[in-house]
């Protein structure tokens, strides 16, 4: 799954895949976001944690479908 995060005043945005349910993470982030200031940490399937200050936070956009993209050459 792949979770990408907008940051306010920031022209990229975030991007982390996890082995962790959709629920797993959803449920974190709207607790954190709900609990007001603070960092919201999310740990990537190489075991890296990236926090993000939920006042920064524009958008959280979450994909479970991304093993379907193809990418190079015979990509169809």
């Amino acid at each position: 799954m792949e979770i990408r995060i907008g940051v306010v005043y920031t022209a990229r945005e975030l991007n982390l895949e996890t082995d962790d349910s959709v629920d797993t993470v959803t449920a974190t982030i709207e607790s954190t976001i709900s609990a007001g200031d603070g960092v919201l940490w999310l740990t990537d399937k190489k075991g890296r944690r990236v926090g993000v200050p939920v006042d920064k936070i524009a958008y959280v956009e979450i994909v479970t479908d991304a093993g379907g993209r193809k990418v190079g050459f015979g990509a169809s």
